[in-house]
């Protein structure tokens, strides 16, 4: 990583993640600090299943999905201005941000979200809060850690029960800043936001074309599942991923998964294709970003919170799979009836 994008506290602060391995061993649990990622799986980690199906969760995802029309009405609020990011915030807006630090600041936020078993949909609700915000505000590079937990804290009390306080989030940054700090720069943040804290994320629509998919093919089951989930996970690193709808971004997960488990059969279906409104064609662009994220062909490979994440059992060790190192041009050709 450049010095001049070393937006850590400490030079060097991110160290070399473990190899690409199912974690078999356990250490003693430790404070995950922006200045100490550390190399060993964290054993209360890896016993933490799937918090989404273990918490009540709140509105849509009572039913484990969204009906046509829901999804559509979804569809209608993403579409809006104010509930998505400029897809060139950094070379309009930001002076002293870079994309890389924004990497650095995400991979972090899911180590933070682990460390406190946050559910994802808080984690995709803070990184859009970020986006958003990053917008319309130039920020300082010694502040954009402070801006990622006062986010999270944000995006907790609105998906959390039992959410983190402010003192949780200043803890995990080593007292580097005050409670005080990290409560005005909330205030600040949800002035912003006019306080309209619903937005709709890739992963309320990765659960809407999941059912349609699963439909389709029950044999993917929760490994399908697991290995959608980590690509749209992965799209949360890239800064190029902000020019693309929340539900694109879904769709090409399903589709980019699809690819990955079965690559003889064809990755999209006019089932997902009349319950999206996204044809092959459409998602190509999408879809062929998050494979190189997948191959490890883009951004820096050294930030591998969510691969080390996804390498878990309980994740089916799916960040394990190897995807082919390209995608057929027939996989985004009109399907026939």
């Amino acid at each position: 990583m450049a010095e001049q994008d070393n937006c850590v506290h400490t030079p060097g602060a991110f160290r070399k993640r473990a190899s690409d391995e199912c974690p078999q061993s356990t250490t003693t649990k430790k404070r995950v600090v922006l200045e100490d990622i550390t190399n060993s799986p964290n054993n209360e980690l890896i016993q933490n299943s799937d918090r989404e199906s273990q918490k009540p969760k709140r509105g849509i995802r009572r039913t484990g999905g969204c009906s046509s029309i829901m999804y559509q009405h979804l569809h209608a609020l993403e579409m809006e201005e104010k509930r998505r990011a400029r897809p060139d915030y950094m070379e309009k807006v930001q002076n002293d941000v870079t994309p890389n630090m924004r990497e650095i600041l995400v991979d972090w936020l899911v180590e933070v979200a682990e460390e406190y078993k946050l559910v994802s949909d808080t984690l995709f609700l803070c990184i859009s809060y970020i986006d958003r915000f990053l917008s319309s505000h130039a920020l300082r590079r010694d502040k954009l850690q402070l801006l990622g937990v006062s986010c999270m804290l944000i995006a907790s009390k609105f998906e959390e029960i039992s959410p983190p306080h402010a003192e949780d989030f200043c803890y995990i940054t080593d007292n580097h800043y005050t409670a005080e700090e990290v409560v005005n720069m909330e205030r600040d943040v949800l002035k912003f936001l006019n306080f309209e804290k619903v937005a709709p994320t890739t992963k309320v629509f990765l659960r809407s074309f999941m059912r349609a998919s699963e439909e389709e093919s029950k044999s993917l089951s929760m490994q399908f599942e697991a290995l959608s989930w980590y690509l749209a996970e992965l799209s949360l690193l890239d800064y190029g991923c902000l020019q693309f709808l929340p539900s694109m971004i879904a769709a090409s997960s399903i589709f980019l998964a699809r690819f990955t488990l079965e690559p003889n059969k064809h990755p999209w279906s006019l089932a997902l294709q009349r319950y999206s409104g996204y044809k092959p064609s459409e998602l190509k662009e999408c879809v062929l970003l998050i494979h190189s994220r997948q191959l490890n062909r883009r951004g820096n490979s050294s930030l591998r919170a969510i691969r080390q994440k996804y390498l878990q059992p309980m994740f089916k060790c799916v960040a394990a799979h190897v995807s082919l190192p390209e995608i057929p041009k027939h996989c985004f050709e009109a399907i026939k009836e």
